[in-house]
């Protein structure tokens, strides 16, 4: 088993270092909030360590799960930061979703070390984190994800290599917009059922076992019906990988008129006081009849 590093406990990555100990890695831990990581520490067997570059020292694999591209570069490329306590020849695998540029500017920074640099995104939210069933697409070397595969999916049901630096992220940005454009079509097919007078829990049934399935539908249709929203991904989130994807498609050229409008309807459901609801809060938009 090898000696990892994992940074950033957050609702994704406390359980996600939680499977690797599980898994037999000898796990050293460190999150920005040290109560986080105490927390972690008295649930499960590792060690906690007091800067980034105190955790990742002596490690095979160091993991990252944060916040977004300013956060990364200063949790990896400061003085402190993780790529000045990893050796060469050892694998840093990001999960944040974050830019392309950011994964390639780390890469560039990484390779200056002799350290190699996975952009690995992941999709499948608190739960899929909890229950080890993420989906994780990567970019970078490959060779290096090819080390690194199995030790990822102890948190993942599928792991899947999509090509060089900022491949991950890129396919991130196009599951995020799917998402986008599923659940304000499930919020307005939704709230016109009601407003026909039909059972909205029986259309979501019957249409669930046709061409209209998805996982959104099944997952989150009832609660949506329900108007429960406290569980599962949440718009400040969603908000914050639209804004990625949408600077991104300025400069490949991408028109993504419905990803636009909806980024705009999750404005509307943070002004109203909605930043921690799950992403399916669309529907608090479209009032009953």
């Amino acid at each position: 088993m090898a000696k990892v590093a994992f940074i950033g406990l957050g609702v994704m990555g406390f359980p996600m270092a939680g499977h690797l100990a599980a898994g037999g890695h000898d796990v050293t831990v460190y999150n920005r909030n040290p109560a986080r990581a105490q927390a972690w520490l008295a649930r499960h067997k590792g060690h906690g360590a007091a800067t980034p570059a105190a955790a990742a020292a002596g490690t095979e694999f160091v993991f990252t799960c944060i916040g977004n591209d300013n956060d990364l570069y200063q949790v990896i490329l400061e003085e402190g930061g993780l790529l000045s306590g990893m050796a060469p020849g050892s694998i840093l695998i990001d999960h944040t979703t974050a830019s392309a540029e950011a994964a390639r500017t780390i890469h560039a920074a990484a390779k200056e070390k002799g350290v190699f640099f996975l952009d690995a995104p992941v999709s499948g939210g608190q739960a899929g984190a909890e229950n080890g069933k993420l989906t994780v697409m990567a970019g970078g070397d490959a060779d290096a994800y090819a080390r690194a595969e199995s030790v990822i999916a102890l948190f993942a049901r599928a792991v899947t290599y999509m090509g060089p630096s900022g491949s991950g992220q890129l396919t991130k940005m196009v599951n995020q917009i799917c998402i986008a454009g599923l659940v304000q079509a499930l919020s307005e097919g939704i709230a016109f059922a009601e407003n026909a007078g039909l059972d909205a829990a029986l259309v979501v049934d019957v249409i669930s076992k046709g061409a209209a399935q998805s996982w959104q539908l099944e997952n989150r249709g009832k609660t949506m019906i329900e108007r429960k929203f406290d569980f599962g991904f949440a718009v400040d989130l969603m908000r914050k990988d639209l804004g990625i994807c949408l600077a991104e498609a300025q400069r490949n050229g991408s028109d993504l008129p419905v990803t636009t409008l909806t980024d705009q309807f999750y404005g509307e459901v943070q002004q109203a006081g909605g930043h921690r609801y799950d992403t399916s809060s669309l529907i608090t938009r479209l009032a009953r009849k």
